[in-house]
């Protein structure tokens, strides 16, 4: 045994965090770098003289090379046939049990002459997950490239004296009341309340999110109509501070874009508008803003009236607005447009 072998022994033997079977192993070449027998190692170590001597012989045949590799041929056997396995998998991705959308363990036992334990690591060994579907769109916008170069510039190098804001709205919000009162939560039980509820109305949120600070201007008005964006506008240009230019993302629905908007833009050109392509909603961060809203306010919210409804979401406010978090921006527009075009090989390939 070299000095460099026996000290990189050494560490393996003293390590906290490798396999307790590669410290004992280390453990067993030093002491029979020593020169200790086989059976007082076995005896130190909590193991059997045979086990010793096939270490030992193993180490005299390759080093330290192959120390922590189990051997071709050890462990149980598989007693399931390639070619069994090769049909799961086949089905898997391209066949669906009659009748239905996709496969589950047991459907798929059935189908197989398997148990469901031997599907399931299948699945996991290949990382197919039949149960799970993720949604997607690609936007048809034929000014995508455009529009998307144009939002990312402004999240990831914003203009000097100005301000950049995510606004849009989220329409028919529903004041939400339960039909039963709900219970709290106590020990070994979570808190509960009733499936049904009671439709008490509904308002719109106007939301605009500063995409340096993370502060929300915030506005809930009766409809959606452009009367009403136009109010949500003139508040936004009370409570930005003059001198400002404003950079107002938002999406392409027709109110923002009405006649009468854009006469009121044309009387205050410091306003720019930045639209995003169709189908793109994910690129407007007041969208994510509006997720931690209905999570943290609204899904488990009470709302006797639309005035409570609008009370509570103005309370969220400003509690978010005493101790604003932006969102970090960093996939560049280069990053995004080679994924959208990956999506659209592999839907061409799919369609043919």
């Amino acid at each position: 045994m070299s000095d460099g072998q026996r000290e990189a022994l050494g560490v393996l033997a003293r390590s906290q965090t490798a396999p307790h079977r590669l410290v004992q192993r280390a453990e067993v070449l030093l002491l029979a770098g020593e020169g200790i027998a086989n059976t007082q190692i076995a005896q130190r170590v909590g193991l059997k003289a045979a086990t010793v001597r096939t270490w030992r012989g193993r180490f005299a045949e390759e080093g330290l090379a192959k120390l922590g590799k189990v051997r071709a041929g050890r462990g149980r056997k598989s007693t399931i046939p390639q070619s069994k396995i090769d049909e799961i998998v086949e089905l898997t991705r391209n066949g669906k049990p009659a009748g239905q959308t996709h496969w589950s363990c047991r459907t798929m036992a059935e189908q197989v002459g398997v148990s469901s334990a031997t599907v399931q690591r299948v699945w996991a060994a290949r990382g197919l997950k039949p149960h799970l579907v993720h949604s997607f769109k690609l936007s048809n916008d034929p000014r995508f490239e455009e529009k998307l170069i144009d939002v990312v510039g402004l999240y990831l190098a914003p203009p000097d004296n100005a301000i950049v804001l995510c606004l849009d709205e989220k329409s028919s919000v529903q004041a939400l009341d339960r039909t039963q009162p709900s219970l709290p939560m106590t020990k070994g039980r979570a808190a509960t309340m009733t499936h049904d509820y009671k439709r008490n109305g509904t308002t719109t949120l106007f939301a605009a999110l500063d995409v340096l600070t993370g502060t929300v201007i915030g506005q809930c008005l009766p409809r959606h109509r452009h009367e009403e964006f136009l109010k949500f506008l003139r508040k936004i240009e009370r409570e930005v501070p003059k001198g400002l230019q404003v950079h107002l993302i938002c999406d392409n629905y027709a109110t923002h874009k009405h006649p009468d908007v854009k006469a009121w833009l044309a009387k205050h050109p410091r306003f720019q508008m930045h639209f995003t392509p169709t189908s793109s909603s994910w690129l407007n961060l007041v969208e994510r803003w509006f997720r931690e809203l209905t999570d943290k306010a609204l899904r488990r919210g009470v709302f006797h009236s639309v005035p409570d409804l609008i009370a509570k979401i103005e309370e969220y406010l400003d509690a978010h607005n005493d101790d604003p978090k932006p969102f970090i921006w960093t996939a560049t527009a280069d990053e995004i447009l080679a994924k959208v075009a990956r999506g659209r090989v592999a839907l061409q390939a799919v369609n043919q």
